[in-house]
């Protein structure tokens, strides 16, 4: 500490922002009011303060405290003026969760509330641990609360779009620090158990205050936790103990499927196994899941068909973007296998009237996104924690490949469009649900479009010119064609102030659709539907 940078009237105000964290602590339910003077000292430590100056008395449940951001950003502003850490978003993120870990209970503490909790009813249970991951700052409500969020309606039902806010930028300081530090390989990726309670570095996220929960999945060892970042409602992750690499298999689609039993008020999903249609992590098994309502959850069958030994299961072709064969049935064992026979159907299924190749030059292009959820008896999919009579098991099974040619290096039905992007980004198992999550700068980018056409259209400027004067912005040059187009489409007399923001908000959902339809391995015509039967027949055969 640099005791020559802060004032004893420093001091003596971040001890009162200690005394407001675990006052925080208690009323949170994180702190145990016989752990207070535990806590506290923890926190002295960690800010290296040898003395206590507030009352202690004064921490108590009842106390009206600031928001739980902003005693953080107090504490942290002192730890800079002692020197405790440079001041950058980084370092920031690292110190405020080693605060926030000393107010975190125990993982056999967790787990042990989560187990009693369970009993009572699987909701029940995911509303606390959710709640809780909340509380210790490990999902950050202040940061998340910034992004931006929108649905648009089209052909395929009301699809959801966020621009996510919440992951910071990276400061240049903590790149060039990164770049020099010490390689390391544990945790072996971010997904790995070994991250609870982690220190993490400037390449890798502080872990202190992160807890997650032990159950078996087909016989193996999984964990749940949140995703930091919540791109929905109870936005979780479902990883292997075992740092593996993400299979699509039968063992798949059991383990999905023995998740949604457990937790019959949760989707779960798994992005595909192989590069371009597969996630971000495909070296570590994991699912995804939720409890939100995502809008393929809602898209009906638009052909049903039977699969020859398995008239027990309801199958069917539903009508959304992406070509999805929906599993329905009592027995999740019957619905598993029957998976398995049309992915390994799939696997090795080639017609080359549509441009589909199971490999070229050795390398397979067939794979399969699945989804897995409870259908109850009236028809939705959210409700209580509990299986009741006449509920299904639901299986969606979207098919994808990953071919590329000259024309489509990064693969024919693969690609996010770079209009509302600025790159290119895989469809994976987020955006097969129906939920576009797009970069922060985009916000930036369509206020300023929004700017320069609302300037242009009240200087009486054509949907060309507009285009043109788009194209000859460096940063906004990439969306000049996609606006270009709906403004001519719209006319510029019925774009005014203030309609100008919903416009391109439902433009870039309607984009997102489209794209969509084109990561759909068979299109939604009469011909895409004719060849898609052709491999039902293939599977039946």
């Amino acid at each position: 500490m640099d005791t020559n940078k802060v004032t004893p009237e420093d001091e003596k105000i971040v001890c009162e922002k200690i005394a407001d964290l675990v006052s925080y602590g208690l009323k949170s339910g994180l702190v145990d009011p016989a752990d207070t003077v535990y806590t506290v000292n923890r926190l002295l430590e960690d800010l290296e303060l040898s003395d206590f100056t507030a009352d202690m008395d004064s921490i108590s449940v009842e106390k009206n405290v600031p928001k739980l951001a902003d005693i953080l950003n107090d504490i942290m502003d002192y730890a800079v003026k002692a020197g405790l850490f440079e001041d950058s978003i980084a370092s920031r993120d690292l110190f405020d969760t080693k605060l926030m870990g000393a107010l975190t209970p125990l993982p056999s503490t967790v787990r042990s509330t989560f187990a009693r909790l369970y009993k009572k009813s699987p909701k029940e249970a995911t509303d606390y641990y959710y709640s809780f991951s909340k509380a210790t700052n490990y999902i950050r409500t202040d940061r998340i609360a910034k992004d931006e969020k929108w649905t648009t309606d089209t052909e395929f039902g009301t699809i959801d779009i966020t621009i996510n806010l919440s992951k910071p930028e990276k400061d240049p300081r903590d790149i060039a620090k990164a770049g020099k530090a010490k390689a390391s390989g544990y945790p072996k990726c971010l997904l790995c158990c070994e991250n609870e309670g982690y220190a993490g570095h400037l390449s890798h996220p502080a872990r202190q205050n992160h807890r997650i929960i032990p159950f078996r999945l087909a016989g193996q060892d999984y964990f749940l936790q949140y995703s930091p970042y919540v791109y929905y409602n109870e936005h979780c992750i479902i990883f292997n103990k075992l740092h593996t690499p993400m299979k699509i298999d039968k063992a798949a689609f059991e383990k999905l499927l023995d998740f949604v039993n457990l937790f019959p008020h949760y989707t779960a999903g798994s992005n595909a196994d192989l590069p371009s249609v597969g996630g971000s992590i495909l070296s570590h098994d994991h699912f995804q899941g939720g409890g939100y309502e995502f809008a393929m959850v809602r898209a009906p069958y638009e052909k049903e068909f039977e699969f020859n030994g398995f008239e027990d299961v309801h199958a069917g072709l539903i009508h959304w973007p992406l070509t999805t064969i929906r599993l329905q049935g009592k027995d999740k064992a019957r619905v598993a296998e029957l998976g398995d026979k049309i992915l390994t159907t799939w696997r090795g299924y080639t017609d080359e009237a549509s441009i589909i190749f199971a490999e070229t030059d050795n390398t397979p292009h067939n794979t399969i996104t699945p989804i897995a959820r409870i259908r109850r008896a009236d028809g939705s999919a959210q409700g209580a924690g509990v299986m009741t009579e006449g509920d299904l098991y639901e299986l969606d099974l979207v098919l994808r490949n990953n071919l590329t040619t000259e024309e489509n290096p990064l693969g024919l039905t693969t690609h996010m469009l770079s209009i509302t992007t600025s790159r290119r980004k895989t469809i994976g198992l987020i955006e097969v649900m129906g939920l576009a999550v797009l970069p922060a700068r985009l916000k930036k980018e369509m206020a300023a479009l929004e700017e320069l056409i609302l300037a242009d259209i009240a200087a009486g400027k054509s949907a060309s010119e507009i285009g043109a004067n788009i194209k000859a912005d460096e940063v906004l040059a990439s969306h000049a064609d996609w606006a270009e187009e709906f403004i001519e489409r719209r006319g510029t007399s019925s774009i005014n102030k203030d309609n100008i923001h919903t416009i391109v908000q439902d433009e870039i959902g309607q984009v997102f659709s489209h794209v969509l339809e084109d990561a759909g391995v068979y299109k939604c015509t009469k011909e895409g539907r004719t060849a898609f039967m052709r491999f039902v027949d293939a599977v039946n055969a």
